[in-house]
């Protein structure tokens, strides 16, 4: 079995040894590295060969790779490695790694040109000062030949075990039946769109509603891809917790229905603050028990966690098993995602600018399809990885802990900052791109705490640490500045003494498409499914998805019996009509709940709105249970509130449309018979909005500003929050629209297609179904 590996990827697992240390130290960017790379070639005299192409073998392992250089004159060769800050800052496990890479290059030039012994040298570059530290060793071929097998055998049991897994896997998924026996209609045209687009390497968005099982009939296609077109992993993610759970219940369910099993390997990742042993160490080994030794007891756990491909590595199993090793739960996590072929997570995993698993497929040249489930949240939560707020406390409060040298830099961004607020004539307002000003103080601050960090490495509460970050951050974002942003400073407190109100800084993301075109790019396809997915254009304009990306807009599986939809008139939620809005709104759910006790979802725009129904509900109508969802529940206060939702339950919740209740909750049967959504949903109209408005009328015109800025948002939080209420084909069930807003043709038209929506003459009259 011939097997071929990159020195990185043999280096990395076998190489690294000891502690691990998230300890922030600097680290220079991909072209950063290039740029130093270029630097150091320069200086070599002619006769020096750059990017020597090399290979070598051994234990039917072919192992390959680009030396960075070769002195054949001084038998010498280098790997260069850039940094900035302290050499000595530099952790032991990355040192073992340059080291280890290093030799393995010695060892193929040896073999390569027939030498007895060659100088290793690892060439550090700093690039603030432009220094080389060279660490040199002279080596005999014999020595570095017993390194290189010896690392080649401990990786080749490994990669040979990969290999049977992978073999075993592809034939499992191909020969994989679905688990219903028979798909669904809608199901099977999600299916096929899904494999279509894998098959043919282009993204597809498919809009499913409720009821066609779209987690089921996104994966089962994707696995089936796996095996035919040579997929290397799925990466199935979701906008909040419970869609993990979907995903591995799915993947659950096409293991028990296959006679011999599936060997697949699924992980889940959750976010450090969920997974952390230790929450009151700090993340290094001279504090956390599971830091310390870290990679020396990894093998074993990461071989005990993939001993059987038939376990789901859910975020208890990933614990069980780094408890047992005396590891970090998260970071094994992070290390078993390179070896699963299902990896279950949040969004920021992939789209993020960070985002680690986007990351390991450049680096591993990875074929990787994306499900991004409940695709319609993506656009939110991407604006908010490409926007960073910057406050005047923060620096203060960086200032008030920073030594002596780091406060002249943060003097001099405030005092660019209060130049800026000085000229500023109102509370709020954007500029046309970051003003010269702040820009410069700021990139001379992040410099100097950049230089800072670089000999001290820095706690997680450290608020000069978070502020670095902060304006490493603001740095890339003001560097790639454009159409798609906006820069905005509000005033957001009075008079300081020491100096000038509070206020903020933002580079706010309107249309994050620039960001995450890479992202769909790398991947074979991206797979973005919702229920609330119209109009197709809006998403393909402000997600950066090609014009090669298909759409599927699947029929429901549910009858307009179900469901009887009331747009009720007369009534506005106008901020403006709220409080003539309260008699009408409460009168209709009480005359519901009279005609049909049960349980009913009340959906209003706002904590404050929802506040004034429900006092207005238990004065008016106090015969009527109620309960209220809070600002800021935590995991358990949600559990309770849908706790209420009972088969013979009784009675109405009050929740805010968009909030943890509008979506993502499932309550079939009689848990939930009715919902009342007494907005439209649209954005508040505030000076920010209407600054993302006119950025989205330069961008796509003035004739879709509008739409794209309030109504397409609005209405699939409406369209979301009513679909709560038919979840199953036996379900059945009201919604009322009320507003007098739902009566306009261009709302009613991105109402889902299976509604038969009419106009109530009553509050409870049966809809006429006559035209809005």
């Amino acid at each position: 079995m011939k097997l071929d590996v990159a020195v990185r990827t043999l280096c990395d697992f076998t190489a690294r040894a000891g502690d691990l240390d998230s300890r922030f130290t600097p680290a220079p960017t991909a072209l950063e590295g290039m740029a130093g790379h270029a630097v150091i070639a320069q200086r070599r005299p002619a006769h020096f060969e750059h990017e020597v192409v090399l290979t070598a073998a051994h234990a039917g392992l072919t192992v390959r790779g680009r030396a960075d250089g070769y002195d054949p004159r001084e038998s010498r060769v280098e790997e260069v490695k850039t940094y900035r800050g302290d050499l000595d800052a530099l952790r032991d496990n990355q040192r073992a790694l340059h080291r280890a890479q290093a030799r393995v290059y010695a060892h193929m030039l040896c073999v390569a040109r027939e030498l007895a012994e060659i100088t290793v040298a690892v060439v550090y570059f700093n690039l603030d000062t432009e220094a080389e530290t060279v660490l040199a060793e002279t080596l005999p071929a014999g020595a570095l030949q017993a390194s290189f097998q010896d690392m080649c055998e401990r990786y080749a049991d490994w990669a040979r075990h990969e290999r049977a897994h992978r073999e075993a896997r592809d034939g499992a998924l191909e020969a994989m039946a679905f688990p219903h026996g028979k798909m669904r209609p809608g199901q099977r045209e999600l299916a096929v769109a899904v494999y279509r687009a894998a098959r043919d390497g282009h993204p597809v968005m498919a809009q499913a509603p409720t009821g066609v099982g779209k987690t089921l009939g996104t994966l089962f296609p994707l696995l089936k891809a796996c095996a035919t077109q040579g997929l290397d992993k799925v990466f199935f993610l979701s906008a909040k917790g419970p869609g993990h759970g979907l995903a591995l219940d799915a993947v659950s369910r096409l293991r028990t229905a296959q006679a011999d099993g599936l060997p697949l390997r699924v992980i889940e990742l959750v976010a450090r603050e969920k997974s952390c042993a230790h929450p009151d160490r700090a993340c290094h080994g001279e504090s956390c028990p599971r830091a310390r030794g870290f990679y020396d007891r990894l093998p074993a756990a990461r071989a005990a966690a993939l001993a059987d491909p038939g376990t789901t590595l859910a975020r208890a199993a990933v614990r069980a098993v780094a408890d047992a090793h005396g590891v970090c739960p998260y970071y094994l996590g992070q290390e078993l995602a390179r070896w699963s072929d299902v990896v279950v997570g949040d969004y920021n995993y992939w789209f993020d600018s960070n985002a680690m698993l986007y990351a390991l497929t450049l680096v591993h040249q990875w074929r990787v399809a994306v499900a991004v489930d409940e695709a319609h949240n993506l656009l939110e939560r991407a604006r908010s990885m490409y926007s960073i707020t910057l406050s005047t406390e923060d620096v203060r409060a960086a200032r008030a802990v920073a030594p002596k040298a780091l406060r002249k830099p943060l003097d001099g961004l405030l005092r660019s900052w209060r130049a800026l607020q000085k000229k500023q004539q109102t509370d709020y307002a954007a500029y046309d791109m970051v003003p010269g000003g702040l820009r410069d103080t700021a990139q001379r601050a992040s410099a100097a705490l950049a230089e800072h960090f670089a000999g001290a490495a820095g706690s997680p509460d450290d608020p000069a640490l978070a502020l670095h970050f902060a304006l490493l951050q603001f740095g890339r974002l003001a560097d790639g500045f454009g159409n798609h942003a906006l820069f905005d400073l509000t005033i957001t407190g009075d008079a300081s003494p020491l100096g000038g109100p509070a206020s903020q800084v933002c580079i706010r993301n309107v249309v994050p498409a620039p960001y995450l075109a890479a992202r769909h790019a790398a991947a074979r396809c991206t797979v973005l499914f919702s229920g609330t997915l119209s109009p197709p254009d809006f998403h393909l304009d402000t997600l950066g998805l090609p014009a090669s990306t298909g759409w599927v807009d699947v029929a429901a599986p549910f009858s307009a019996e179900q469901l009887r939809v009331s747009v009720v008139p007369g009534v506005s939620t106008r901020w403006r009509d709220r409080a003539r809005s309260l008699a009408p709104i409460t009168d209709l759910v009480a005359a519901q709940y009279a005609a049909r006790p049960g349980n009913y979802l009340v959906f209003l725009s706002s904590f404050a709105y929802l506040e004034q129904v429900a006092r207005r509900m238990a004065a008016a109508h106090p015969d009527v249970p109620q309960w209220s969802q809070a600002p800021r529940m935590n995991e358990d206060q949600r559990a309770d509130f849908l706790a209420r939702f009972t088969e013979a339950g009784r009675g109405v919740g009050f929740a805010v449309l968009g909030g943890a209740f509008a979506e993502g909750v499932d309550l079939p049967g009689r848990r939930l018979i009715g919902a009342f959504v007494a907005t439209l949903g649209l954005p508040q109209v505030n000076p920010v909005n209407e600054q993302i408005l006119a950025a989205m009328g330069a961008r796509y015109g003035q004739q879709m500003a509008y739409d794209y800025t309030y109504l397409y948002p609005g209405l699939q939080k409406v369209v979301q929050a009513a679909g709560r209420v038919i979840r199953t084909e036996t379900d059945t069930g009201t919604v009322h629209l009320i507003d007098d807003r739902f009566r306009q043709r261009k709302v009613r038209a991105l109402l889902p297609t299976w509604w038969r929506v009419g106009i109530a003459s009553n509050a409870l009259d049966r809809p006429s179904h006559a035209p809005a």
